[in-house]
Order: structure tokens, then sequence, then C-alpha cells
């Protein structure tokens, strides 16, 4: 399949729809065509309707669809990423907008090809038992604004291989890059079976509490989870919350620091430092510190910032003015402390979008909020240490633990540090890389879950034992 960006952007805009507009210059991308409850509770019913005849459908009938969805999507990949870099503001290149639409096709092919056999639990001459994993029936997707359309493909593809219907509720934030997405999809698959309603705050709401939803995956905020999780008593719906992070990374004395330069970069600011879970605090060896700090700093200034339709770009802005006043005020309190800025915090530079440069701070007291706090963007807060032991105790002081990553020269000395921290995934000599095979979730406030590769499978599945 193949269309064109004003083709794509017309099958889903709305003339009197919700105004979208380009966080790095401000113009206008399209008008998104907004739902109220009632409309919302129209598609999951329609949804639920579908749900019976998807998962009656052999899974290599499901398997199949998947994979030519993953084909759509590549037809349509360059007006998707697009209107991705317009509306979100990530640039073209770099690992970004892409970097991103290739990810859905790859993810959805990754998906739609693994299998969850039925186990054997016992056979003998007494007793016979086997697993198996049955769909659910309708799942509810909420996604965020940072990487729009990969993560709604994280939380529809399983969903959809183990025979569940879906309904989507993107950011508002972000509503057109996933509403093109679904688009490209259901060219493809069956009516009904994948449903997309955009809107406020309120619609999330109803998803976490409509009892016709029977497992609810969510990315967002630890706060926003923690609501879905008390709204979701009443129908004791499955949950999957992947939520807030503040990812500790520790350098161990002993590394080249122009050798890890780039990945300790790209870990920190992939997505220009909007991901949940990018490197987001730094702890460095005091014989290596000063090392690191001029490295990153040469990486830093090396790396073009701006909008994301100009080639050459690999940062971008801030999504929205909120986060962009996360991040200044964070930065402004680190400054105010004393902290060194080594490179940015001066954010007029790049006006008249929501752009922050890629700030680097050293010097900064491990109780200093930029430190404490998920700052979710370019800014980057590097803290001196001296042992392991009190590397490992400050990496596991705040009471999330999404990721986190170790960096140095002998990888099984790495490997054991790693093991004493606190996070649902620990990378050695690089940070946030994920895999469709590898499963990820977090631990503490970060939230619980598994999703990717067969462990995600079954997160979106009912275990159901046949004995006898």
């Amino acid at each position: 399949m193949t269309t064109t960006y004003n083709e794509l952007l017309g099958d889903i805009t709305d003339p009197n729809g919700r105004a979208i507009f380009d966080p790095a210059t401000g113009e206008l991308v399209g008008k998104a065509p907004f739902c109220g409850v009632e409309k919302l509770d129209a598609a999951i019913a329609r949804t639920k309707a579908a749900q019976p005849a998807w998962s009656a459908r052999s899974a290599d009938e499901r398997k199949s669809l998947l994979l030519e969805a993953a084909d759509a999507i590549e037809g349509a990949s360059e007006p998707l990423a697009e209107l991705l870099s317009r509306e979100q503001g990530k640039p073209l290149n770099g690992p970004n907008a892409r970097f991103e639409v290739g990810s859905c096709a790859k993810w959805l092919r990754a998906t739609a090809s693994t299998d969850v056999p039925v186990q054997t639990l016992i056979d003998d001459e007494e007793d016979y038992a086997e697993l198996r994993y049955r769909p659910l029936g309708v799942v509810g997707a909420i996604g965020p604004w940072n990487w729009p359309m990969m993560i709604t493909v994280w939380q529809v593809a399983p969903a959809l291989r183990m025979g569940n219907t879906v309904v989507v509720k993107p950011s508002e934030h972000t509503p057109l890059s996933v509403l093109a997405l679904v688009k490209i999809l259901n060219t493809v698959l069956p009516e009904d079976v994948l449903s997309v309603v955009a809107g406020d705050g309120d619609l999330g709401a109803r998803l976490s509490s409509h009892p016709d939803i029977a497992k609810l995956m969510f990315t967002g905020s630890t706060s926003t989870g923690q609501a879905i999780i008390r709204s979701s008593a009443d129908t004791v719906k499955r949950l999957t919350l992947e939520l807030g992070g503040n990812d500790a990374g520790i350098v161990l004395p002993g590394v080249d620091p122009k050798a890890i330069a780039q990945e300790l970069f790209w870990g920190a600011f992939i997505n220009t430092g909007q991901t949940c879970a990018a490197l987001k605090r730094l702890y460095v060896h005091t014989d290596v510190y000063d090392g690191v700090c001029e490295a990153l700093t040469e990486v830093a200034n090396a790396t073009p910032m701006g909008r994301g339709l100009d080639e050459k770009n690999v940062l971008g802005p801030l999504q929205n003015k909120a986060q962009y006043d996360i991040v200044a005020e964070l930065v402004e309190r680190a400054k105010d402390s004393g902290a060194t800025i080594l490179t940015g915090g001066t954010p007029d530079t790049y006006a008249p979008g929501y752009f922050y440069p890629a700030t680097l701070v050293s010097d900064i007291d491990n109780n200093n909020p930029l430190v404490t706090e998920e700052q979710f963007g370019p800014a980057l807060p590097i803290v001196r240490y001296t042992t392991v032991d009190e590397a490992v105790e400050l990496a596991n002081a705040l009471d999330v633990g999404l990721g986190a990553s170790v960096w140095g020269p002998d990888r099984e000395a790495a490997r054991t540090v790693a093991a004493r921290i606190q996070a649902g995934t620990v990378w050695i000599n690089s940070h946030g890389g994920v895999h469709p095979m590898i499963p990820f979730g977090g631990v503490k406030k970060s939230g619980y879950g598994l999703e990717f590769g067969m462990e995600g499978l079954k997160a979106v599945s009912a275990p159901q034992v046949i004995n006898g």
C-alpha cells in the first residue's frame, strides 16, 4: 500500500476537531476528531461484538493478517514518519521518526511470528494436565505522546495475536499519529477488530472502569497509573502498567570515556530525553569523572537540534509546553544550587518552538530535584561517587525502577553490579535498547506486568489448565 502525506492526513482529520500544532514551529498540523464517552462506549460495543469471530480464526490466520499489516505500514512509512515528526516534533533521522515507524513493522512481524505452545504439565499413568492461554476479550490500550506509534503497536500487536480485539485511546497531544497508524492497520484487519477513539482524559478513565474491557494496557505517568488501578478495581480488570522511570547509570572506574560517550549520550538523549527508560541520572566514579564530563560535552555540542523535517537534525523540541516548563524549571533550580552547566541551559536559542538545548549538569548534589525528579527531557545530571557500594545505594534510593545501566571495561564485573540494582532491566555498556523478544517491565512505582516476546503474549491472555 502506498499513500501520500496529504491523503493520509485527509483521511483522519475533522474540520471541527481539536487543533494540533507542530511543537517545533507552532504551525497547525491538523484537527483531530475528538470524541466523548458515548462514542467510546459505542466503539467498545462494536469491538466486543467482533471479538468472537476474531478469536475463532486460527493462530496462523491472525499471524498472516498481522504480517500483512506490517507490510502496509512499510508501504506508508514515509507519510507516517512525516506526520509523526510534525505532530510529536522528533526528527525524521536518527533514532526518531523513521526509526519509530520501522520499529512498528518490526514489532508486528516478531509478535505475529511468536507462538505460545500448549504446555504439558504432567502426563503419567495417573494424571494428565496441560496449560493453555486463551484470549481475554476486549483489551483497552492507552498510549503516551513520546513514542505514540511504536507503543501503540507494543500494546495492540500481542493483544490481536492472542485473539483479543482492541480499543485504543491515544494521548491528546499526539492523536493524529495514532489515528493514522490505526487507519493503515485497518486496511488489512477485519472490521471493528481494532478501534481508536481520540479524546481527553475522561476517555481513559472510562476505559479503566468499563465492564467490557477485560484488560487495560497503559504507558504513562505513575500518578495516572495509580488512578487507573483505583478505577479498575470494581471490575477486577487485568492491568499492564509501564509507568514513570528515573533511570540510573553507573560508570565504573577504568572505562575509556571517549569510547562510551556516544552510547552514553544517546542513552540519555534519545527522543530528546523524552523516553521512559532513558538514562536520567548518571553516577560516575571520581577517577573518570572529568573525562566522562568532557567526552559527553563534546558529543552534545556536535549533535544538531532543530525542526524534525530538516534532514540534518537528530534532536527536536519538547513535545508540549508543560514538559518544556518542567525541564526549564529543574535546570534553573540546579543552577541556583551552584551546580555547573557544562553545556546548554539557555532555553531561548531555538525559538519559536519548545526547544531546550541538550544540557549537561555536573557538580550537582544527589538530592537536587534534577536528580530526584524525572525531568523527561534533554538535561542530564552527572553525580560523582567514590565507591561502587555508594553508587549502588544512590541508584536504588528512589521509589522507581524501570531501567538502569552499568558501564565498565570488565563485562562480568559490570554484571555483578547490575544484579544489585533494583530495576526491571539493567543494560551493560548501553542504555534503553529494547528487543521484541526480550521481556520488558518495571519494578517499584515504575509499574508491573511484562511486555514483548512470549511473556508479553501471556500477559494479554487468560491461563487455563485442562486437568484430566
